[in-house]
């Protein structure tokens, strides 16, 4: 395996994390900041109020994008096995 293989397999696994994880990531910070918005305006000041609509919002992304995630996380394994096989001949 040369430096060049490494560098793109160490690049598609950045990609692939960006991929699986951003949207999850992403939409969480949106809810929290929209949550932290009414609760600066009703001046409510309860840590645990973020945590319920952040649980909810985020198990519906996992349900609604999980079939896309999955599948980029197989093509990834797909992508280092076939990296791995070239690599012993």
């Amino acid at each position: 395996m040369t430096p060049s293989d490494v560098g793109a397999l160490m690049q598609q696994a950045m990609w692939t994390t960006a991929v699986v994880g951003g949207p999850i990531v992403i939409i969480s910070m949106a809810v929290g900041l929209v949550i932290s918005v009414i609760q600066a305006a009703t001046q409510i000041n309860e840590a645990t109020l973020t945590f319920v609509p952040k649980l909810i919002v985020v198990a519906a992304v996992l349900i609604l994008l999980g079939p896309a995630m999955a599948g980029q996380l197989g093509d990834f394994t797909h992508y280092i096995f076939r990296m791995a096989t070239e690599a012993w001949r």
